[in-house]
């Protein structure tokens, strides 16, 4: 029995795929086809169809990498059809790739309505169903020709990447353009089989089931006379149904199949071509919606609704219809499918305010889900930012990517730094791009770790990263799983409906506090670092903007840039998409993302500018500006002043060679290599670094991954590493700082160590001109410190890791990420390494074996990688790093510090101080945005949270006449009644976000 279910498997494949699948077109004539090639980048629809095209042949190259050529088909369908289904078949030149990762067509009628999109699981165009006989076929293809970047094995550098290096050699040969009958029985008898054949793979080989689906396959082969399946077709169907109607048991598990197509907005390709994907894939949705009734498809990303919007009006139309039918559903109201691990605390509650407004005021639809398939690890304050935007449910897939340890829990509540819980799912089934296959089908049911207390999963279906969505031979495949013997059941639902389904019959979940880390894509914390640096510069920047506009709008009657604002935040939000903040995109995406940093930080410096001048106006007083959330020099938070300096620095020879600086709370000495061998905490006598070893030491790895060179760093890394010790200059510059030049392999670095009078940080300013190849840099800092745990900024406050590895879920954390700051402490004394820019790190102890036998914990800052796919020149040049070492460092010495670090103090003459336009009077309370209300009423919104760990209790104070103050969600809806007045009192748990609205008299609303 066991050789009889190999045989008919075996007869099975051979005789789809050589007879009846070739049999589902059995007759066809060529269309006769003329290409035009726009010359330069994507033209409008018009201007495509218009153009003057010239003939070419089946067989014919065309497709320079990136470019895009019209072509037009037309021909007649043969009277002898009359009767018949016909469609064209348009081949471009697909190969078996997944969709999304080579040419791509949209075809257009003659009239530029869109018909559908082409790709290599879709290459079909109904003409009609039945036709008359002698219709005129005139169709036209926007023809994308972009280049085959990922090969999987090997990842090979490729200068592909980028449309400056990709040379003009045409990539695909035009392979088929006809219309064909199309045979509908033959083509249901292929699903027939397919799924049949799947299940009975799956199945127990002493199942009775699997046995009658042998049987039945077997019967139904027999049934085909292989010379005219066409005629015999129906026959074998018949032999199949008793089969195909066996119902499942009723403890089956049961699947949510949700139509999508994970659009992955910029990666293998450039933001433009994005778009173009988006409306090729949102057409084939709608027509698919159009003759399924049972489908539903969620899309998420509101940035991708708004490029359908803005950039393909007549597709458009058809979502709004598909939306309002309640079958194309809006999902996860977030900007875009976002890291979730790098954004800093304003933009990652930004990602949920532009996505759920745009959704809201589109089509009054509200998101309770989040919806992140595909991003690389979840930090810890993420909870709470979901449930302040009023969304309760999270998606993810990524997870089940982790090498080391295999995520316990399905579906659970997920728990944040300040102990908000959000319920979550994290489907079976392992992908995102589910195509009904029986494997997949019976992976999911398998592999659902809940069974016993629950039965519901759901299912992503349809092809993804490059776009695609879901194919009508998916939809097929899961009508006939619907209730079908032996496998779980399918059912098409809105995530919506999953979601309440699931947390009915699951309303006590498993709970998992703290980050989901993701044990993969760790170097995704580091590739690409001026995509990374202008992220970050760009955050601080709207900060500033919003402060300074706001504090103008209110006290000077400053013009409050609202759409230039709303234009720049959704800019910036667009590029934490997880394949461009990460780094892991093509060359083209970077060379563009660092040319926008740079244009947003000049308009926003503007803005900056003109609200600062409008504040303190016309004189000759020097004031200095202070956007951070605390006290700085004298200066007040959100105000601007003369700063109070008080003491020196004093830059001696040190006798065994180098230089100390003193400032008389900080002892430095670099010796004469330009490393730190001691940072003494004068006040609290204490050596901050570690006996026998130096701080602001680079070390240099070897860095080749097993795979997806832009994205992992794995951990063997760690056992070859360089340290750079030998300097070239080690020179003073100026009073108060040390200058230190070192070159290896073709790279040089420039370093500045300064300790400013009054500080107690050591500034460290490194230059690298960086010209490595599968090179890693590190800065280490080896630290005197005995501690189990350290502190690492995310959004919303800071979440502890362990400095062990007493599990193998702590040591396959070698490499996490960081906002501002890292912090370590002994009772009574720690040590934060504050950053400008960087986010990946790595914390180490070790015991030492000589001296006293302490504990050294070393900080590692990751500078830069020099991965080659999929950027063969990622990182090459110059960069700037900034760093601080906070000897003596309590929580909130860390906090402030890395404020300080990011927001540089700004100087400008004039005539008046500024006070803030808000106070807090208590350090643990930051206030992380102060702005003007979105909908442009003049009332001022406040956004603040607890950022110590602890209780906290304070009053907010407006330093204007206000007529009341509410708290709101982060729409700024109001989610408690207004209480009257200008003065608010907060008690605060640990971590808490609180976003407050104050009404102004002058406002007059």
């Amino acid at each position: 029995m066991h050789d009889d279910r190999r045989l008919v498997e075996a007869r099975l494949k051979r005789v789809l795929d050589e007879r009846i699948r070739p049999a589902v077109y059995p007759e066809s004539v060529p269309l006769e086809v003329a290409v035009w090639h726009a010359p330069g980048e994507p033209v409008p629809v018009a201007e495509g169809l218009a153009a003057e095209p010239e003939p070419i042949e089946v067989g014919a190259r065309w497709g320079a990498p990136w470019g895009t050529s019209w072509f037009r088909g037309t021909g007649t369908v043969p009277e002898a059809w009359a009767g018949k289904t016909v469609e064209a078949l348009l081949d471009l030149g697909f190969d078996e790739n997944m969709p999304g990762f080579q040419c791509e067509g949209l075809v257009y009628r003659p009239d530029g309505t869109p018909v559908k999109g082409l790709n290599p699981r879709n290459q079909w165009v109904r003409i009609g169903a039945p036709v008359e006989g002698g219709e005129e076929v005139r169709l036209h293809i926007e023809a994308a020709s972009n280049p085959v970047i990922l090969d999987y094995h090997p990842f090979l550098p490729t200068q592909l990447g980028d449309k400056d290096t990709a040379g003009s050699e045409p990539q695909y040969t035009l392979t088929r353009m006809d219309l064909a009958v199309f045979d509908e029985t033959v083509w249901q008898l292929v699903l027939d089989l397919e799924v049949l054949g799947e299940l009975m793979h799956e199945l127990p080989m002493d199942s009775a089931r699997r046995w009658d689906i042998v049987r039945a396959v077997d019967r139904a082969l027999d049934a085909i006379d292989l010379q005219d399946v066409n005629g015999t077709a129906a026959q074998a169907r018949v032999r199949l149904e008793t089969v195909l109607s066996e119902p499942a048991v009723p403890s089956a598990h049961r699947i949510s199949a949700v139509g999508h197509a994970h659009i992955d907005s910029a990666w293998l390709w450039p933001l433009r071509e994005t778009v173009r994907k988006v409306a090729r894939t949102t057409s084939n949705m709608t027509a698919l919606l159009e003759d399924e009734p049972e489908f539903v498809f969620a899309m998420s990303q509101a940035q991708q609704w708004a490029w359908v919007r803005d950039h393909r009006p007549e597709v458009w139309a058809r979502v709004k219809k598909a939306v309002a039918d309640g079958r194309f559903v809006p999902a996860g109201g977030m900007w875009v499918e976002s890291d979730t691990n790098m954004p800093g605390s304003e933009a990652m509650a930004r990602q949920f305010v532009h996505g759920k407004r745009f959704f809201l005021d589109e089509f009054g639809i509200e998101n309770d889900e989040a919806w992140l398939p595909d991003t690389f690890g979840f930090a810890a304050g993420l909870p709470q930012i979901i449930k302040a935007a009023g969304s309760k449910w999270l998606l993810t897939q990524k997870i089940s990517w982790s090498q080391t340890n295999k995520f316990p829990h399905h579906t659970f509540r997920w728990e944040g730094i300040d102990g908000t819980r959000i319920f979550t799912h994290f489907p079976p089934v392992d992908t995102y791009n589910c195509s009904m296959k029986g494997s997949e089908i019976a992976h999911a049911a398998r592999n659902f770790k809940d069974k016993g207390v629950a039965r519901h999963s759901l299912a992503p279906t349809g092809w993804g990263d490059g776009g695609g969505g879901t194919t009508r031979e998916m939809i097929a495949k899961a009508a006939r799983l619907r209730d079908l013997e032996g496998s779980a059941t399918v059912v098409w639902e809105t995530p919506a409906e999953f979601f309440e389904k699931a947390e009915a019959e699951y309303p006590e979940p498993p709970v998992w506090v703290g980050e989901l880390y993701l044990e993969l894509h760790r170097a995704t914390l580091t590739s690409q670092a001026k995509t990374k640096q202008g992220n970050r510069r760009s955050e601080h920047l709207l900060r500033e903007a919003e402060l300074w506009a706001a504090t103008a709008a209110v006290r000077a009657g400053f013009p409050y840039p609202y759409e230039e604002l709303d234009r720049i935040w959704k800019t910036v939000l667009l590029h934490q998409f997880h394949d461009i903040l990460p780094g892991s995109s093509i060359a083209w995406v970077h060379r563009e993302a660092r040319r926008t940093y740079e244009r947003i930080a000049e308009e926003l410096t503007g803005i900056i500018e003109a609200a600062q001048r409008a504040l303190v106006g016309e004189g000759d007083r020097e004031l200095v500006f202070n956007a951070t959330p605390h006290t700085r020099a004298g200066i007040p938070a959100g105000g601007a002043g003369t700063p109070a300096v008080e003491g020196r620095t004093r830059l001696t020879p040190r006798p065994a060679g180098g230089h100390i600086l003193d400032n008389g709370l900080l002892r430095v000495e670099i010796d004469g290599d330009g490393l730190v061998v001691s940072a003494y905490d004068i006040e609290a006598d204490r050596e901050t670094i570690a006996p026998g070893t130096a701080a602001n030491l680079l070390q240099l790895h070897p860095d080749f991954p097993n795979m997806w060179d832009a994205w992992d760093v794995d951990e063997f890394y760690r056992n070859t590493v360089t340290d750079l010790t030998a300097a070239d200059e080690v020179v003073p510059d100026g009073e108060t700082a040390v200058r230190i030049v070192r070159t290896f392999g073709s790279s040089r670095v420039t370093q500045l160590l300064s300790l400013a009078p009054g500080e107690r940080r050591l500034l460290l300013d490194t230059e690298v001109d960086w010209h490595e190849t599968e090179k890693f840099l590190k800065l280490a800092f080896p630290l005197d410190v005995h501690a189990e745990r350290y502190a690492s900024e995310t959004q919303f406050g800071h979440f502890h890791r362990p400095t062990h590895t007493n599990t193998s879920w702590e040591a396959a954390k070698f490499e996490a990420c960081n906002h501002r700051f890292v912090h370590l402490e002994e009772p009574g004394w720690g040590v934060a390494v504050a950053n400008d820019s960087t986010y990946g790190h790595d914390v180490t102890r070790t015991v030492r074996t000589d001296g006293d036998g302490g504990t050294t914990t070393t900080v590692r800052v990751s500078l830069l990688r020099a991965p080659r796919f999929p950027d063969p020149e990622t990182d090459q040049g110059v960069h700037r790093f900034r760093h601080a070492l906070i000897p003596g460092a309590g929580i909130g010495d860390a906090v402030r510090e890395g404020w300080r670090i990011n927001l540089p103090e700004r100087r400008l003459t004039g005539a008046d101080e500024v006070t803030p336009l808000v106070t807090v009077d208590q350090d643990a309370v930051v206030i992380t945005a102060v702005k003007l209300a979105d909908d442009g009423s003049g009332d001022v919104v406040v956004r603040l949270h607890e950022a110590h760990g602890g209780r906290a209790r304070a009053t907010l104070t407006a330093g204007f006449e206000g007529v009341d103050v509410v708290a709101t969600d982060l729409l700024e809806r109001p989610i408690e009644e207004p209480v009257p007045g200008n003065r608010v009192p907060l008690r605060l748990r640990p971590f808490q976000l609180v976003t407050l609205r104050f009404r102004r008299a002058e406002s007059g609303v």
